[in-house]
């Protein structure tokens, strides 16, 4: 990647509504501090939210379409890393990805779309390689909480059991806020694509879909409730736990196992123990939020009021064999899918061009790509905890 880029970070779909929070993010937490860029379709568009964002008045602003490779291309060689909040990614994100291997510009999203990661995985790692291009997905809520918990998790059991822990139950214990337009349009998009192609529905349910060559352990399922009795709670199906545990499994794939080979993970809500929690767990696994036709749209999201009066607290307890267990808390101040992902892809684009700089070039996850390095700036400036 250059050193010499006009900007250090630029914002793709900054007049969408979760790219405007990202701009947005930005504007108040680093303002001049850095060189960066807004980008989208429209410059009048771009100039509004700039304004009303209150960002630098000198703030650059790009043009590109998603659906012209030669403006993408001409858009991510002004950057050193790209933040792409325009999706569903398999709709719109396919000529952006080949951009930034091309040219070796980093690059960022909130994908949460497995079956079209494991296309650009296999289309796409050479190239990056070869230009230094850091490609970095799921950089929100879906997945830096959970990679990021498991990964510390697993520092927490080699320091007190003296090895990684190979069972470790992900458990959403509270979390306030609702999903956005567009994670509901990538999940009605990842359907369609089922629908018209079978081997979609083989890697949606595969989860070593991400580690190419590598199959593990049969891992628990994930899509009806069970009762804990570990954790002395029943519990429900979670919709993002088919991504966040691709993701989990990468990591450890791509760190060359450091979890083991015979590593077992799921993710799941605690609904509570007895009648009352089963019965929870049953009415939540029927519950189809995000395929309801009177759903959100693309563009729509939470009040500042309601982004503010959100939270999510996970818990990830592991055991190695017999012994542990070991825990770790990781906790969020805002709405998971808006204003604590704001912070994390900005957070998490920032710490690439200023902590990552050892990192060649490849298809990351963020705890391959990070590490724990992330965690401090988390912590400091995104209002999340891990403890």
């Amino acid at each position: 990647m250059s050193e010499s880029r006009a900007f250090d970070v630029l914002v793709y779909g900054a007049t969408g509504f979760t790219g405007r929070l990202v701009a947005e993010y930005l504007a108040r937490q680093y303002g001049d501090s850095m060189s960066w860029a807004m980008a989208g379709r429209s410059a009048d568009k771009l100039a509004r939210v700039r304004e009303e964002i209150n960002a630098p008045p000198h703030t650059a602003l790009l043009t590109a379409d998603a659906d012209s490779a030669s403006s993408l291309e001409a858009m991510v060689n002004q950057a050193r890393v790209v933040i792409t909040t325009v999706g569903p990614y398999q709709l719109y994100g396919n000529e952006l990805v080949a951009a930034c291997a091309r040219t070796g510009t980093d690059y960022v999203d909130l994908c949460g779309e497995p079956a079209w990661m494991h296309q650009m995985i296999g289309m796409h790692s050479e190239a990056a390689s070869r230009s230094g291009a850091r490609i970095v997905f799921s950089c929100g809520f879906d997945s830096i909480p959970f990679d990021l918990g498991v990964l510390l998790l697993q520092e927490k059991a080699r320091a007190e059991l003296g090895r990684p822990a190979n069972r470790v139950r992900g458990r959403v214990r509270s979390m306030k806020g609702r999903f956005s337009g567009g994670t509901a349009a990538s999940f009605k998009a990842t359907m369609a694509a089922a629908a018209q192609d079978p081997a979609v529905i083989g890697v949606l349910r595969n989860h070593f879909a991400l580690t190419p060559g590598f199959e593990g352990p049969e891992q628990p399922g994930l899509t009806k409730p069970v009762e804990d009795t570990v954790l002395n709670t029943w519990c429900a199906p979670f919709i993002m736990a088919p991504i966040n545990t691709k993701n989990i499994h990468r990591s450890n794939f791509l760190m060359g196992h450091p979890y083991g080979e015979d590593f077992v993970y799921d993710e799941m809500v605690m609904t509570g123990p007895g009648d009352t929690g089963e019965d929870m767990a049953k009415a939540m696994a029927r519950s189809n939020d995000l395929g309801d036709k009177e759903g959100p749209k693309p563009g729509e999201g939470p009040s500042k009021e309601e982004r503010e009066a959100g939270s999510y607290d996970l818990l990830f307890v592991g055991h190695a064999d017999d012994a542990g267990p070991v825990q770790v808390v990781v906790t969020g101040d805002m709405d998971p899918g808006y204003g604590s992902t704001s912070k994390m892809i900005s957070e998490a684009a920032l710490c690439l061009t200023d902590e990552a700089s050892e990192l060649p070039g490849g298809i990351y996850t963020p705890a391959a790509a990070f590490g724990l390095s992330i965690i401090d700036r988390l912590r400091k400036r995104a209002g999340m905890t891990f403890d």
